[in-house]
């Protein structure tokens, strides 16, 4: 089930609302459950056994870390995760090394190894790193261990961010699950974030992701070096809006049922450079990795050397996080061969440089590496990267960028970029400064809600013609 559905509009979220509504506050983090595992098995029936079988296992080995003493404590650690990390790893990546085993099997002329493939699990990275965080911070004791099982199943399981985040760590939200207060304001809040990400997904994203598909589609010597452009800006714009519009959606969500999430995006596109990019893109992501590997490897307190060991190490790891596939590991050592070049001195000539054109060596970097994501094989990518920059065959053109612009393309493409480069935000910000008392604030008020009411109503237009796809972090 996805959120940009009429079926989680229109059935499941009202029906999960009037139960909350009318039914005792005790009684809500079992609706939420209940809720959450039907929203899991909507999508596979058979792969929500997995999801019980991980919250079995993680209650099981946070009562017998939180109960051991002195190296018994790590050693359960140690155990727990890796299980957690064996059934990922079995699950996401068993038939890419079977693949690349068959090849090398190939090679040399034996036979290869015939294998059923295995269904990825919707959500499997997102609800696994979110169980590694509970155990580590019962074993650091940053957080109590959670003694009731149908709170940490809640936890692990929470419908609003259980497929494709944000990553919640349990110590966030360890007090909310028993504590929480569900309001008006807050509910309207998460009304209006909700609306926002929902409407940046169905009239954005689907839209200009339906011109990055057409175009990545066709023959590469097919596709003018304008087209290859259009297309990877396209995409840029499509993965943005739609990861962060889910993730709008979510907190909207969290916040309608009383629970805080981190924001998981800030203008990543107005970065002046990769590492500045990394603080802004998939912000639940990034610093997990910080805090439960980048700085249990000694971060950047054990010398230079070691410092980029473990900078490759962390973006190595986040490249195979988003995929089985070569193209997503040689997209993570990408970013951290650029975060090594910055780190090795490159950041303090960038520091000299005119703003905007730090900012278009980040987006450069970062467009092209989405190359890398988007693409089926290192072939493909390869190929799609010459055309950008002239290479490749120039002379079977059939296919350019004034084939997929006609005004409705414009108009969105300008309010994506507008949007993405922070100019909305400025302009909403001023008017908060400018109107922030007394009727002008209610004047303002009134117009966001006029806005929002407006984008909900043309995004169910255009959900009503079956426009919506699934969110592309579905798959990771």
């Amino acid at each position: 089930m996805v959120f940009s559905s009429a079926y989680f509009m229109f059935v499941f979220l009202p029906v999960v609302l009037l139960f909350i509504g009318v039914l005792h506050k005790r009684l809500h983090n079992a609706i939420l459950l209940i809720a959450s595992l039907y929203f899991y098995a909507w999508g596979s029936v058979s792969h929500t056994s997995i999801l019980v079988v991980s919250i079995s296992l993680n209650y099981l080995f946070g009562r017998l870390i939180a109960s051991g003493k002195g190296k018994q404590r790590a050693l359960r650690l140690g155990v727990a995760i890796t299980i957690n990390l064996g059934i990922l790893a079995y699950l996401k990546y068993a038939n890419f090394f079977l693949d690349n085993f068959n090849g090398v099997r190939s090679i040399f002329g034996h036979s290869i190894i015939e294998f059923k493939e295995i269904v990825l699990p919707i959500g499997v990275s997102f609800f696994t790193f979110q169980a590694i965080s509970y155990l580590v911070d019962v074993y650091r004791k940053t957080s109590p261990v959670q003694k009731n099982y149908l709170d940490l199943a809640l936890y692990i399981s929470l419908f609003p961010q259980l497929v494709a985040g944000p990553i919640v760590r349990y110590n966030d939200v360890v007090d909310q699950l028993k504590n929480r207060v569900l309001s008006m304001s807050m509910a309207a809040q998460g009304v209006h974030r909700f609306i926002i990400g929902f409407a940046k997904k169905i009239l954005i994203a689907n839209y200009v992701g339906y011109i990055a598909d057409l175009i990545f589609g066709q023959s590469i010597d097919d596709i003018s070096t304008g087209a290859a452009w259009l297309g990877i800006v396209c995409y840029t714009l499509q993965i943005y809006f739609d990861f962060s519009g889910y993730s709008d959606m979510a907190i909207g969500l969290g916040k309608i049922f009383g629970f805080d999430f981190m924001e998981n995006f800030n203008l990543p596109y107005i970065a002046d450079s990769i590492r500045d990019f990394w603080r802004r893109w998939h912000i639940s992501l990034s610093t997990w990795f910080r805090d439960y590997l980048y700085i249990p490897l000694g971060g950047s307190r054990k010398g230079k050397l070691l410092t980029l060991r473990n900078l490759m190490i962390v973006f190595l790891l986040t490249g195979l996080w988003h995929g089985a596939s070569w193209t997503f590991v040689l997209w993570g050592v990408y970013h951290g061969l650029f975060l090594l070049v910055e780190r090795s001195g490159f950041d303090k000539v960038l520091n000299f440089v005119y703003k905007p054109i730090q900012i278009l060596y980040t987006l450069l970097v970062v467009m092209i590496g989405w190359v890398l994501f988007r693409s089926e094989t290192l072939g493909d990518a390869k190929a799609f990267i010459g055309k950008m920059f002239f290479m490749g065959n120039q002379n079977s053109l059939k296919i350019y960028a004034q084939d997929f612009l006609d005004n409705k393309a414009i108009f969105v493409l300008l309010v994506a970029t507008f949007l993405a480069f922070g100019f909305g935000r400025w302009i909403i910000d001023k008017l908060k400064v400018s109107m922030s008392s007394g009727g002008a604030a209610v004047t303002l008020d009134l117009m966001k809600s006029i806005i929002a009411f407006s984008l909900l109503f043309l995004s169910i237009l255009y959900l009503a013609g079956n426009t919506y796809n699934p969110f592309i972090y579905f798959r990771f």
